[in-house]
């Protein structure tokens, strides 16, 4: 018998003029709107089981912010941690999140005003995520809904590629000459969730894995998913868009081997990415399109049931060899004084050696081991498996086949933010992902198997 009853909101949390913009390894501060940004919330009972589903326009929100939002919420709404699920959408032209007004990852000469910014602004997002999940509980209804698979082109590439000489390359730029071919393949299959309310709009949950990294700039932007919440409001009539992102650490919207219009509405970037509000539009109306096929051909099925856990993983730390550390040292020294030009990198390869040698003087005495959290939530036969970081395409696909399900909807940046999961063979391979990564080779495999696990626990 289906029992489900879904809810629905939308708050506004775009920050001030002047806020530190986070995604880069160089500081950023905003200078305009493109896009106003949002937390989309969405609630689900049956019976005396209830979830908070809640997507941020945000790049992420490290772990311990998160506690402290969780918190927020449980005080607002009765609901326990095991009960909710926060997801950035990883927008790279969104703010720092941050409740000390400290940005542990940017190297940055922001003033005290602006620090001052940052700390306001976190404390107020905190306030936004209990007012999302309490008005999202109070539009509860009695719904229906209904799952389906649908399929987005040619927006999403691997962005790791072997290069004639023999080494991998993230985003060597689009028509290097020197590319051999793409290492992996990407997965461009779009999850659907429709839920028709009695009295009340539908809500669509669409999930794919692609990075938003294609605005670039100083203007505050939710990116492409933004963009597609907005075409695919305007195309349907009475109908809410949320979006949840996939397994998107090694891919983004670059295709390198672009051709004819292909490469229309964009600019070549800083560190070698081409990129565009024109293009982040073009990739919200592909990802519409893919929600239109199957938009009235969904699966309806009964939901008497939600269940959602909370799982504690431990995994290997990727401390450095001694050996490594005099050039590490040198590196981040040279990165944070301002001196870039004096590392005989560019482009892409200049972020790579720069973020490697931050993780090595990091870890250089520890820890050996990190623990995290991986969340999970069952609607009926449908699971959403959250995990709190950036899991390459491999992990979401790993996850996909887990047994039993109608759908499994893998979600990056998920109650947390860890980092890059990048899959074993990827640290042989070399690369910007694998290089920067906190963890050792083996981690994304160990996400596979309890994320899988957690699911199964929820039967």
């Amino acid at each position: 018998m289906n029992t489900l009853q879904a809810g629905f909101s939308r708050v506004n949390i775009t920050p001030p003029l002047g806020t530190e913009i986070v995604g880069y390894f160089q500081a950023r501060y905003a200078e305009g709107v493109l896009d106003e940004l949002e937390i989309n919330a969405l609630a689900l009972s049956a019976g005396e089981d209830k979830v908070v589903l809640m997507s941020a326009d945000l790049c992420y929100i490290n772990t311990p912010v998160q506690k402290v939002i969780n918190e927020y919420i449980c005080q607002a709404t009765g609901l326990t941690p095991e009960q909710i699920f926060i997801h950035c959408t990883h927008t790279h032209t969104g703010p720092v999140v941050n409740l000390d007004g400290i940005n542990g990852m940017q190297v940055s000469g922001a003033d005290e005003s602006k620090r001052e910014l940052v700390k306001e602004y976190g404390h107020m997002l905190c306030r936004k995520f209990a007012d999302a999940a309490v008005m999202a509980l109070n539009d509860l209804k009695p719904a229906k809904m209904g799952w389906a698979v649908g399929n987005a082109p040619k927006i999403a590439f691997v962005r790791r590629f072997r290069m004639k000489d023999g080494k991998v390359r993230t985003n060597p730029g689009v028509g290097n000459p020197d590319i051999l071919h793409p290492i992996g393949d990407v997965d461009e299959r779009v999850n659907v969730l429709r839920f028709d309310r009695e009295g009340g709009e539908t809500i669509v949950l669409a999930n794919m894995g692609c990075h938003p990294d294609v605005v670039g700039g100083n203007l505050i932007s939710g990116d492409w998913p933004t963009l597609f919440r907005h075409r695919l409001e305007k195309t349907l009539d009475n109908v809410k868009g949320i979006f949840f992102n996939g397994a998107q650490g090694d891919v983004n919207h670059v295709n390198v081997f672009a051709q004819g219009g292909d490469h229309n509405d964009m600019f070549h970037d800083f560190d070698d990415v081409d990129r565009g509000y024109g293009h982040a539009r073009h990739m919200g109306n592909v990802m519409t399109a893919a929600v239109l096929q199957v938009f009235d051909k969904v699966n309806y099925v009964d939901v008497d049931r939600i269940r959602s856990k909370l799982g504690n993983i431990t995994v290997p730390s990727n401390m450095p060899k001694p050996e490594d550390m005099p050039l590490a040292y040198k590196y981040d020294q040279l990165h944070k004084a301002g001196r870039d030009a004096e590392i005989p990198f560019e482009g892409m390869e200049l972020t790579t050696v720069v973020a490697e040698a931050a993780r090595m003087v990091k870890l250089e005495h520890g820890p050996e081991s990190f623990s995290m959290t991986l969340s999970a939530v069952a609607v009926g036969n449908v699971a959403l498996a959250g995990v709190p970081g950036e899991p390459f395409n491999g992990v979401g696909i790993g996850l996909k086949k887990a047994e039993g399900w109608d759908l499994v909807l893998p979600c990056c940046l998920t109650n947390g933010s860890e980092g890059y999961f990048p899959m074993q063979d990827s640290y042989d391979e070399g690369g910007y992902e694998a290089r920067s990564s906190r963890y050792k080779a083996g981690t994304a495999e160990i996400i596979i198997k309890e994320g899988v696990a957690l699911m199964d626990s929820l039967r």
